[in-house]
């Protein structure tokens, strides 16, 4: 068994302060509390959502290639569980619930990481070309092909899909179009891991890869620079003129990816929203992940996105803050709160809800709910 520890003072403390700011959480499949797994939990999230303010709830549906939702398409593995340990579908009961209580749900999608395991369908069906490698041609996963530059280097713990690939968003595509028909109750859809993989320390621009770590050298993204520029980037000289378009092609793959993914998403429900979680540093995000977020919301890509600024500094916190909200363009700027790294220390999870309010976002996401 476990305990349910609410730590109201946060929420409640400032939820009707400023009403306009819109509140939510994120909910993991492997929620310690259970909600995909039990019915008692999944009306237990509602109420407690309700209780704490919470408009928004973003429910991981699909995590790591795999599905936790009823599938008719892809494995059913993990929904059997669900179905097994809670004898009902508690997506079905979640949204139930969340329409009584006027809280909208959103499918929180998992785009481009597979975690760590190549035994997912998307890997089995088009083999590992469809995954990310470096320019050395290793995966991103630390623990795989070491060599000498991971001194120096650490990369990260999962496999990432290549966005540069089209039968990557092909295949997101039909994931996404099945969710919304399978739950039309859904308020769209919320989109995380679109990006590439990114070490640390990263490279401010391919023109420095000599000296560090970068991604996109997948076979079919190569062959498509190759085709567009007659540049090879397994050969070419990275010098400005070259870097510059292997950069800006690359994020133009992870933006064609979520306009390919919105589109298709509103064409089948135009009534649902799309958000993204995003790196909270705009420079970071553009550079690095090649995640132009602010150029999702200026061009009206994706409706809003969801901050990942996750920290103790509440300095830092403020700055990010307020230098987000500027790229607002089209939509909306939500910023996402670690109530997760201030379980033991309230004091500093209010003082930081009380800097962001005061800078006035369109709305604050906590991560997580197992935390509220």
């Amino acid at each position: 068994s476990f305990s349910i520890i609410f730590l109201i003072l946060p929420l409640s403390a400032y939820a009707k302060d400023n009403p306009s700011i819109v509140k939510g959480t994120w909910v993991t499949c492997f929620s310690e509390k259970k909600v995909l797994y039990s019915k008692k939990s999944a009306i237990e999230l509602i109420k407690s959502c309700k209780k704490s303010g919470i408009d928004e709830i973003y429910l991981q549906l699909y995590r790591g290639g795999k599905s936790y939702y009823d599938t008719k398409m892809y494995s059913k593995a993990n929904y059997e569980g669900m179905l097994k340990s809670a004898g009902v579908d508690t997506i079905d009961v979640i949204l139930k619930e969340a329409k009584r209580c006027d809280i909208k749900v959103f499918a929180w999608i998992n785009v481009l990481s597979v975690g760590k395991a190549r035994k997912v369908d998307i890997v089995e069906k088009f083999g590992e070309d469809i995954l990310t490698k470096d320019q050395y041609l290793r995966s991103p996963m630390r623990t795989e092909d070491i060599n000498e530059l991971d001194k120096y280097y650490l990369r990260d713990e999962q496999l990432f899909l290549e966005p540069g690939d089209p039968r990557v968003a092909g295949y997101m595509v039909s994931v996404i179009g099945e969710i919304i028909t399978r739950y039309p109750d859904l308020a769209g859809v919320h989109l995380d891991y679109v990006r590439y993989p990114y070490p640390v320390p990263f490279l401010p621009r391919s023109s420095f890869n000599k000296f560090g770590l970068t991604y996109g050298y997948a076979r079919e993204n190569i062959s498509r620079f190759r085709e567009k520029t007659g540049l090879d980037p397994m050969k070419m000289n990275y010098d400005n003129e070259n870097s510059l378009l292997w950069d800006n092609w690359k994020r133009d793959q992870v933006t064609e990816l979520v306009g390919k993914l919105a589109k298709a998403m509103k064409n089948k429900s135009p009534g649902m929203v799309i958000s993204c979680a995003v790196i909270p540093s705009a420079e970071t995000a553009f550079s690095a992940a090649f995640q132009d977020w602010p150029g999702w919301l200026e061009n009206g890509v994706v409706d809003y996105v969801v901050l990942m600024n996750y920290t103790k500094n509440n300095q830092l916190a403020k700055e990010i803050t307020r230098s987000s909200l500027a790229h607002r363009g089209k939509g909306k700027v939500y910023i996402g709160i670690g109530n997760f790294l201030m379980k033991d220390d309230p004091k500093v999870l209010s003082e930081q809800e009380r800097i962001v309010e005061s800078l006035n976002p369109d709305g604050i996401a906590y991560f997580s709910y197992d935390f509220l």
